[in-house]
């Protein structure tokens, strides 16, 4: 989810954390993601259970013509991990620095619970010789809601939908539906345009799943309710859409199964949906999911 909303809102991703965006950057050139480049550079790890690491190296335009490269490190974890972010923020830095030979920005987003977890220095030093690398660093953990709130940039409603997520770790799910409600009348408060604002409605939708699947229809017909009108998207037929314009077969031809095998396929693959989002989204069940994600598994090797 956050992968998907970075690309979606990364204007105001960059906006939200330096205000005078506008005065550095040249957005009218767009912008070019180079996650192909950053997976060779750096293939899954294996070992982190518990933990889990979102990657985006983005080039971007300068105003004065220059180009220049940030990488963008967002760790969401629910365990405080091996305690190597710094070691591994660094090896980042240098791989990419020594590909690229540009200036590189890195921001660890540390989504996790852990109030005592504030990586944001490597360093390491032998005999004369010493080595110091800082990166910036923001603790949602640490952010002020009612701060959050007033700030009507839109990617400030992701951070606040993680902030929520973390301040009501194990509520059930009528109060996950009202907290969903409140983050969705968070986001119609603010302008922008509708491809974002389908984007981060996917985002406080699926970031936190419903323990009941049915839920999950009952916030959006709840949500259509509000809206008074059918012309909006739901969250399903967005993502299906995305498939299509993606280039994902969704197979109808063949049958509802294997339309429902691309479907699910896609979700793991492309939005990297767990079991259960998956299974709520192609309405399948979770048996149906998981021997998809083990076929694709098989596949790869």
């Amino acid at each position: 989810m956050w992968k998907s909303i970075l690309e979606t809102v990364f204007e105001e991703f960059l906006l939200f954390f330096y205000p005078n965006a506008n005065d550095i950057f040249d957005f009218s050139k767009g912008v070019t993601y180079l996650d192909k480049e950053l997976d060779l550079l750096f293939p899954p790890e294996e070992g982190a259970r518990g933990v889990r690491f979102v990657d985006k190296l983005v080039k971007v335009y300068l105003k004065d013509g220059s180009e220049k490269y940030i990488l963008i490190h967002i760790e969401v974890q629910s365990q405080k991990g091996n305690n190597d972010l710094e070691k591994r923020m660094f090896r980042y830095f240098y791989r990419v620095k020594d590909k690229y030979d540009v200036p590189v920005m890195a921001i660890a987003i540390l989504a996790d619970g852990n109030t005592g977890y504030r990586p944001r220095v490597y360093a390491e030093e032998f005999l004369d010789t010493r080595l110091t690398y800082e990166f910036a660093t923001y603790k949602v953990i640490d952010q002020d809601e009612a701060d959050l709130r007033a700030n009507p940039n839109p990617f400030a409603v992701c951070v606040l939908t993680s902030l929520m997520a973390l301040k009501r770790k194990g509520a059930n799910d009528d109060e996950l539906n009202g907290m969903k409600h409140d983050l969705y009348d968070e986001m119609m408060r603010r302008d922008m345009a509708k491809e974002k604002r389908q984007g981060i409605y996917d985002f406080l939708t699926y970031f936190v799943n419903f323990e009941n699947p049915e839920m999950l229809s009952i916030f959006e017909s709840e949500v259509k309710q509000k809206q008074g009108k059918e012309s909006t998207m739901g969250t399903t037929e967005y993502l299906l859409d995305k498939a299509k314009r993606e280039g994902v077969n969704l197979g109808i031809e063949k049958g509802a199964e294997q339309k429902s095998y691309n479907v699910v396929a896609n979700l793991i693959q492309q939005l990297g949906f767990d079991d259960e989002a998956a299974a709520g989204v192609a309405e399948v069940s979770v048996d149906f999911v998981q021997k998809v994600r083990a076929d694709l598994g098989k596949k790869k090797k």
